[in-house]
């Protein structure tokens, strides 16, 4: 891979770029949970099955309350974030990922302020998210931008027995340009 790669970052063409999509979820979802097993022996996810689930529900992440943002490295898709709604003021960021062979080179930071963007542009005032407490460097780029830890928010889609293992966030978009 080249030393300086040229990250480009783009809202999702689901159209074109559905495969990217799926595949992107898949490999999260797998990443995730051989990474929970490891560290908690728990396997909380089919991930074929969830993101088949996922794709049939796909409009939430799609404008104008949502979306879905693709990075690619010499046209190779590498990374994926999503942003939907919780409710008229609050987004709620789903699915971040970077390829673990693309990580440390700035896709995950485009990506993160991608979503923020169209957040802020989306009207939300906050935007939330979760991630497994393993995601340290996530959680170090989270709060880079702001994010701070809060309690657990009653529209969190994670099972209750699951919650236990992860992080809550929250960014205040009122002073996000």
């Amino acid at each position: 891979m080249n030393n300086n790669p040229i990250i480009e970052i783009r809202e999702a063409n689901l159209t074109n770029e559905i495969e990217f999509v799926s595949q992107l979820w898949i490999d999260y979802l797998t990443w995730g949970n051989d990474n929970m097993q490891m560290h908690y022996g728990e396997h909380p996810h089919k991930p074929n099955e969830t993101v088949e689930q996922d794709l049939k529900k796909i409009d939430k992440f799609r404008p104008p309350s949502g979306r879905i943002i693709l990075a690619f490295i010499d046209k190779n898709p590498c990374g994926i974030g999503c942003l939907k709604s919780i409710n008229e003021e609050i987004g709620e960021i789903k699915r971040m990922y970077v390829s673990p062979q693309f990580r440390k080179i700035g896709a995950g930071r485009a990506i993160l302020k991608s979503l923020l963007h169209a957040a802020k542009e989306t009207g939300y005032k906050k935007v939330r998210l979760d991630s497994p407490k393993f995601m340290e460097d996530a959680h170090s780029l989270y709060r880079k931008f702001g994010f701070k830890e809060i309690p657990v928010y009653e529209e969190v889609e994670i099972p209750r027995k699951y919650r236990k293992y992860l992080l809550f966030m929250e960014r205040d978009l009122s002073n996000f340009f």
